[in-house]
């Protein structure tokens, strides 16, 4: 954090945040970790693609300078006078951090207009893919993120795969890509949650409790999840933690399968209630690095979970025969994992080692800081 704030000279550094959507997931939960982090140390605006997605403003801390200004459209039909009211928009801040596909507009006008508006550093962040992505990337996508991220600082990407996409398809050099894990602090993990910590969960007798943290979206894919339990309902029942447009559509599928279930919304502070699960699972069609997997990790669950980004690197070496190809592995992993206490506890173990020595907060943080730090003391972009 200090090289973030000694680059400031006068006052703290303007750090301008453009998002695709800022709906509470993965990537906003580190965003506004680290804005809570440096607290007055710098002050942040905000804006979103779907203005309207916004929901992430309400994890930021009163006391963390913050703001959220109306910005020129950042999807649409490209175009020379949209790219230039939107790095018009951008010559305001002193650093600018994008993040995923649905701020590559932003990208483009600064790759534009960086000379013309002298425009400051641009950090790029790539977390991974929405559905439409999932299963393979579109060309046409890779040619524009390769064209628009030539004048970017940095990109910040938080997987091995993601790592690799941006050197092999986007063509970035090796010096610009940074491979930054999420990470936690995990030590929160480590407390007993109150029983009550799930205020919809209701334990039903004789049966564990399957467990997961999603954004309800369709690449998530929890009615994949829901069938998985199914041929262990006797034994298993649902919690799901999160909200989004697919919570109808699990809610049925739930009801044709006979799966006993429990939406429990939108929670803040998972280290809070994530010990109440007896089993991990993650359904998605498509992830990078989960910070709920390094959530239940540190809270020393067993994992079930789909075999998509760096998971199975994630896990511990003993919880990879549980990270499967298919919905049919999925079932299966649940299945043993419902039927051996013993196994449980000694996955549980093995995560919370590994997630406490290899996913911690603090060198996340430290990461960031010194990347940051560094473009906002780097000269202005003249080439």
């Amino acid at each position: 954090m200090a090289d973030l704030a000694s680059t400031a000279e006068k006052g703290p550094p303007r750090l301008l945040h453009v998002h695709g959507s800022f709906s509470l997931g993965g990537k906003e939960a580190r965003a506004v970790r680290l804005m809570n982090l440096w607290g007055d140390r710098a002050r942040h605006s905000i804006v979103s693609a779907a203005p309207h997605l916004m929901s992430a403003r309400d994890a930021i801390d009163p006391a963390t300078p913050a703001d959220f200004p109306d910005a020129p459209p950042l999807t649409g039909k490209p175009g020379l006078k949209r790219f230039k009211a939107i790095a018009r928009f951008l010559s305001g801040y002193d650093l600018i951090l994008s993040y995923n596909w649905g701020a590559m507009d932003a990208v483009m006008a600064h790759r534009i207009h960086a000379r013309s508006f002298n425009l400051p550093p641009l950090i790029h962040h790539e977390d991974g893919f929405n559905a439409d992505e999932a299963n393979g990337l579109k060309a046409q996508r890779n040619l524009y993120r390769r064209l628009a991220l030539q004048r970017a600082h940095a990109l910040v990407v938080p997987s091995i795969r993601l790592d690799a996409v941006a050197r092999q398809v986007w063509r970035q050099p090796a010096a610009k890509v940074h491979l930054i894990r999420n990470g936690i602090d995990t030590a929160r993990y480590a407390q007993m949650p109150a029983l009550d910590a799930i205020p919809a969960l209701q334990r039903q007798p004789g049966k564990l409790v399957v467990g997961t943290l999603a954004g309800l979206r369709a690449v998530k894919n929890i009615p994949r999840l829901v069938r998985a339990v199914a041929p262990h309902r006797d034994r298993l029942q649902l919690a799901v933690v999160g909200e989004g447009p697919e919570r109808d559509a699990i809610l049925a599928e739930a009801a044709a399968h006979g799966v006993d279930i429990c939406m429990a919304g939108f929670l803040s502070e998972p280290w809070r209630f994530i010990g109440l699960f007896d089993i991990f699972a993650l359904s998605s069609d498509s992830e990078q690095f989960p910070i709920s997997l390094i959530e239940a990790m540190a809270a020393g669950l067993p994992i079930a979970s789909m075999d998509v980004g760096d998971v199975a690197h994630m896990v511990a070496p003993e919880n990879r025969p549980f990270v499967v190809p298919d919905e049919v592995g999925l079932a299966a992993a649940l299945g043993i994992l419902s039927r051996d206490q013993g196994l449980r506890e000694r996955l549980g173990d093995a995560n919370r080692l590994r997630a406490g020595r290899d996913f911690t907060e603090a060198a996340m943080v430290d990461a960031y800081a010194t990347l940051y730090g560094e473009a906002l003391s780097s000269p202005p972009i003249l080439g």
